[in-house]
């Protein structure tokens, strides 16, 4: 029987037919460049008003950006790679426990990105989770490792309180109250995806997730330390992302990109494989409330500027994100006025 899951202790010599890209949409991995002047914010710095200026900077040019001195304690992000490389290496069986192919569960071990609608499988297994409120959806989260639901509950908390410091920056960075981009979102939901992309025997010919952006508001990245297999697209050109110590990488989601009315970018990113070692990462998402109604604020059109996005809920937003391929084309523009 053919396994449901890529992280089986099966090596393959070669990749499987249903992995392989039509040759125009391979990575060409050649042609990819380090990104050498990725931002590198020092939230510590002391000088707020620096911080909230290299953050704007940041969001206009890239859309991405890496947090250094950001508060949560070495030992929380530790441990949760610690973890989240246990439950990976767990034997198959045990994670098959949890695997479902269904996008609407609150906590499950699937592979690639959407194995019921896609046609080319991704190189990644992984674990997704809700994660608030925490007290109604940790119970459900794996029991193996005994000790999984009090270390990701500790660093989900702190993952969760450094995100609402980063939206009061964005906020503050656009001209708005801090309060204000919180406000839109209303009481924000919290996902996690522990990513696992084990050795890819033909990395050329595949992803671990082609280029898309985030559905949701921001996304906080933790990367692997030894494997790199992040990369932006700028300029029409891809830029691998190298892992910094002690840092996390900053996605904005589609719906900043909406709330700033097209000031802020949605970054296009991909992850790519390894043929050598296994690759870790560990997104967390923070997401509008269901109902939130996503729209610019008021301030940043009052110049004459055009509202470039209908009004719309997340829910609605999301629903239409999940019932499409994740490489299609950027789900906001369907939003557009």
């Amino acid at each position: 029987m053919e396994t449901k899951v890529i992280s089986s202790g099966i090596n393959h010599s070669t990749l499987p037919q249903s992995y392989i890209r039509p040759e125009s949409d391979r990575p060409r991995l050649s042609e990819v460049v380090d990104c050498e002047n990725v931002p590198i914010i020092d939230l510590s710095c002391g000088d707020q008003a620096q911080i909230i200026r290299q953050i704007g900077e940041a969001c206009q040019t890239y859309g991405f950006f890496q947090v250094i001195n950001h508060g949560v304690p070495k030992e929380v992000v530790e441990k949760m790679l610690g973890v989240a490389g246990e439950f990976f290496n767990l034997p198959v069986e045990e994670k098959l426990k949890l695997y479902s192919d269904d996008p609407s569960k609150t906590m499950r071990l699937s592979t690639s990105f959407n194995v019921k609608k896609e046609t080319v499988h991704n190189w990644r297994d992984y674990l997704r989770l809700h994660c608030y409120p925490l007290e109604k959806y940790a119970p459900e989260w794996p029991s193996n490792p005994s000790s999984f639901r009090e270390i990701v509950s500790r660093y989900c908390r702190e993952i969760r309180q450094l995100g609402f410091r980063l939206e009061e920056a964005i906020a503050e960075s656009l001209g708005l109250d801090k309060e204000c981009i919180k406000d839109v979102l209303g009481e924000q939901g919290q996902h996690m995806a522990i990513n696992y992309y084990p050795p890819c025997p033909q990395p050329e010919l595949t992803y671990g997730l082609p280029a898309h952006t985030d559905p949701n508001s921001l996304t906080i990245l933790l990367q692997d330390l030894q494997v790199a297999g992040l990369q932006v697209l700028k300029d029409g050109k891809w830029l691998a992302v190298k892992p910094q110590p002690d840092a996390f990488v900053i996605n904005l989601g589609d719906q900043l990109q909406a709330v700033s009315n097209g000031k802020y970018r949605s970054v296009w990113h991909r992850a790519i494989v390894n043929s050598d070692q296994a690759r870790m990462s560990v997104a967390s998402f923070l997401c509008p409330c269901d109902s939130a109604k996503i729209s610019a604020p008021k301030l940043l059109t009052e110049d004459g500027s055009p509202v470039i996005y209908q009004d719309f809920t997340y829910a609605e937003y999301y629903n239409k994100f999940w019932s499409r391929n994740l490489d299609q084309q950027h789900c906001l523009e369907l939003f557009k006025n």
